[in-house]
């Protein structure tokens, strides 16, 4: 079912305060869950891997923008209240058209034209979406610490996305989920925690969409192709404290853009805090 909001309309910059939960059906049938709040120019807040409105950071990072943006929050495909009707998740390419078309109908039952901000593997996401859906619908792009890698770390990524389809291909998701914990450096004994915790089966049931984080990603370098597609402003952001591969990645997403910059968050790790982000993202998307 398609849902199109209060003062929402193609070419819509500015929205008026309410919140509201509705769905809007992808081209290949899955049912995606978003909901708008706040009042201002419209960013649509994509998560990275095993997170969703509800789980993850981004509810609070809406929170802290929602003064002076109109905030889209979804629920990526496979998560949530969003469903997938994806025939085969490991197909890379097929994943990855399907998450952008699921970020167009967002859009345009939304509000027709609207920015994008992406967290981790969710910024790779946000940066193909730019490109494929073009500047009439997606107006700029921010992204937090993109886990592009420098070229001596890409043999890790290579055997994650091995094994990892290797597990889906299997049915192992308990395999899957800590191959992506320990990916991301998780201990053996925080994953034995996780495995114990009442939490569990929530992460086993998003295990099929890591394929999608993973298909976002490419090989992992900076898309310097994809980026020079990617004709709006871009916005690179790292954590001060966070590994120096992370801001690399930011950094090297902002100077391959065709008009990029980079910034710095001041006191900030991989977790990043709404109110370090915002003023960051308000800065940028209201210029």
């Amino acid at each position: 079912m398609g849902g199109r909001g209060k003062g929402g309309g193609r070419g819509g910059g500015e929205g008026v305060r309410w919140r509201a939960m509705s769905t809007v059906t992808s081209s290949d049938g899955s049912s995606i869950a978003y909901e708008i709040d706040g009042s201002g120019p419209v960013v649509v807040l994509v998560d990275g891997a095993m997170c969703f409105r509800d789980a993850g950071p981004m509810r609070a990072i809406a929170a802290a923008l929602r003064d002076r943006l109109t905030v889209v929050l979804y629920d990526r495909r496979g998560r949530g209240e969003s469903s997938d009707r994806l025939a085969d998740p490991s197909a890379r390419a097929d994943a990855v058209a399907r998450e952008i078309e699921d970020l167009g109908a967002v859009i345009d039952a939304a509000v027709g034209r609207a920015a994008l901000f992406g967290m981790s593997s969710g910024g790779a996401l946000a940066l193909a979406a730019a490109a494929g859906l073009g500047p009439d619908r997606v107006s700029r792009v921010a992204v937090y610490e993109p886990p592009f890698l420098p070229d001596p770390m890409l043999s890790s990524a290579e055997a994650y996305t091995r094994d990892l389809q290797a597990a889906l291909g299997a049915g192992d998701r308990a395999g899957a989920v800590e191959l992506f914990l320990r990916r991301v450096g998780v201990p053996e004994e925080g994953i034995q925690g996780m495995r114990n915790a009442p939490s569990w089966e929530a992460s086993l049931a998003l295990a099929p969409t890591l394929a999608y984080d993973d298909a976002a990603m490419g090989d992992s370098r900076v898309p310097d192709e994809l980026l020079q597609a990617v004709t709006v402003p871009v916005l690179g952001l790292a954590g001060e404290q966070s590994p120096g591969f992370l801001r690399k990645g930011a950094e090297g997403v902002a100077s391959g853009a065709q008009d990029g910059v980079f910034e710095l968050v001041a006191g900030q790790t991989h977790d990043i805090s709404g109110d370090a982000v915002a003023p960051h993202l308000i800065r940028f998307l209201t210029s």
